[in-house]
């Protein structure tokens, strides 16, 4: 009966902390001009059980059978957030909350967000559950591989109504804290049930948040209340640090500043963190040095496909001071030979660095990830990028959650990949002839049955994941690569 769904949402509302018993029925009335009904039943308030989202769905059914929205995609979300967002405290209280739970543990006070924006379906944990996922061991231990299928399709009504919408410049992109609240429209998504936690970092204003389609457990992201461009530079080391000292059982990190190296967004200044244990946070250092003017500064080079510098210390100042050396140091480092090149002869800089910070048993921990993004007439996308022969698998930027040892591959692979199976058993297949090459290399050096295909396809997959990072990496794990990063670390 609707009334008794409209009656357990209301009770949901009440039961998140942003209304109280007084307001059920404005809640109810709220609900009832949302979906477009006019007629109200009595129904019992009882503990509701169901997941907050399927009784969304029934409210959202509803709102479509009465014509107030129409199936496409866009509608829907907009209608979504905008019921979602009874079941969010307004951003004060919200904030309210965070700080009460932060003032008894940190770890609390990100237990009562996370959880609260699953609850309100900001965190889309029903389209994230679709995504494909598995561990491939490899001798830097075990990558972790999702095939990303959590962002819906657009539909043909989709596409059309974006072809015609307004265009507008508001809110300034993803990351802005405009997005707090906004409703959404054709061409961008819904944020009423969006909420943002301010920081002060240092004096200046930031915002903590969580990421709709996570790649991982408690993906957040930090933003600046500025709408500026990335920039690595000291500040960047110091607010790094500030971030898992106030959060210490995250850990956070910045995708590089420059295109080709970079994240996805490079307008807006950012970083993305969560409580996630990456491959790469648990490489061992291969091989320490010693950093002349930092000597309570423990300088490592760590058993990875790409070049990280790990620094470890107890005061964050000392390893904001050696990172931002080695960040001078690399800017200005080229060796021809190996094509890193800093500037090109028109000045333009070629070299940065992706950095992670993270708490070890009280110890602070950056791990320096040198980039360089020059091309080549041989690598045109980028010499230390995804070369072409692995461009079947991944050639989109490597950016920081890939360096970190966890692909994030086209979802085109989810049928692509059952096809290479089929041709792998000799069964008719649509397999893309750009898999041949890799397709007839699996054929030859394993012995393949319908037990085992599966498991040769994701560990080969694993295997091309790293190669990719082996691209990506500045010092090649070569001799000759690896002669060349002492060489660079001895300048230190």
């Amino acid at each position: 009966m609707l009334s008794q769904t409209i009656t357990d949402f209301v009770t949901l509302a009440i039961a998140a902390g942003g209304w109280m018993e007084m307001d059920r029925v404005y809640l109810q009335n709220r609900v009832l001009g949302m979906i477009g009904e006019e007629e109200w039943r009595s129904a019992d308030v009882r503990p509701v059980s169901a997941p907050s989202t399927t009784v969304l769905d029934e409210l959202v059914a509803c709102a479509k059978r009465n014509h107030v929205i129409d199936d496409t995609l866009a509608a829907t979300e907009i209608l979504e957030g905008e019921l979602m967002d009874l079941l969010t405290p307004p951003p004060s209280v919200v904030n309210a909350f965070f700080a009460q739970h932060y003032a008894k543990n940190p770890q609390e006070a990100t237990n009562y967000f996370f959880e609260l924006c699953k609850n309100n379906d900001y965190i889309k944990t029903r389209a994230i559950a679709k995504n494909i996922y598995f561990l491939a061991p490899t001798e830097y231990g075990d990558l972790e591989i999702t095939i990303n299928l959590s962002k819906p399709e657009k539909d043909p009504k989709q596409i059309a109504a974006e072809r015609t919408a307004v265009s507008a410049d508001y809110p300034k992109c993803m990351l802005c804290m405009e997005n707090e609240g906004y409703k959404g429209r054709v061409n961008y998504p819904a944020r009423t049930n969006h909420r943002i936690i301010r920081m002060n970092l240092d004096g200046e204003a930031w915002g903590f948040q969580y990421s709709p389609y996570a790649y991982y457990n408690e993906h957040c992201i930090v933003l600046s209340e500025e709408h500026r461009p990335m920039q690595i530079a000291k500040k960047t080391f110091e607010r790094l640090l500030r971030i898992v000292e106030v959060l210490p059982h995250y850990f956070v990190g910045s995708n590089a500043d420059l295109p080709i190296v970079g994240g996805s967004i490079l307008s807006h200044d950012h970083y993305q963190g969560g409580k996630h244990d990456f491959a790469m946070a648990k490489a061992p250092i291969e091989r320490t040095f010693t950093l002349a003017d930092y000597p309570n500064v423990h300088a490592g080079v760590v058993k990875w496909p790409m070049s990280v510098i790990r620094l470890q210390a107890t005061e964050k100042e000392a390893l904001v001071e050696a990172a931002e050396a080695i960040r001078l140091k690399w800017q200005q480092y080229s060796a021809p030979e190996l094509s890193i090149r800093a500037y090109s002869e028109d000045g333009t800089p070629h070299h940065t660095i992706t950095p992670i910070a993270r708490q070890n048993e009280g110890v602070f921990e950056l791990d320096l990830v040198l980039r360089d993004n020059n091309v080549s007439d041989e690598h045109p996308d980028g010499i230390f990028h995804p070369h072409q022969d692995v461009h079947h698998i991944k050639k989109e930027n490597i950016g920081l959650i890939e360096v970190m040892g966890l692909a994030v591959l086209p979802p085109r692979l989810a049928k692509e990949l059952q096809e290479v199976e089929k041709f792998l058993l000799d069964q008719p297949h649509e397999m893309a002839t750009y898999h041949q090459p890799w397709a007839e290399q699996i054929k030859q050096n394993y012995t393949i049955s319908s037990e085992s295909v599966h498991q040769i396809i994701e560990q080969e997959v694993g295997r091309i994941f790293a190669r990719v990072l082996e691209d990506a990496g500045v010092f090649k794990r070569d001799a000759t690569g690896q002669a060349a990063f002492a060489d660079f670390t001895a300048t230190l």
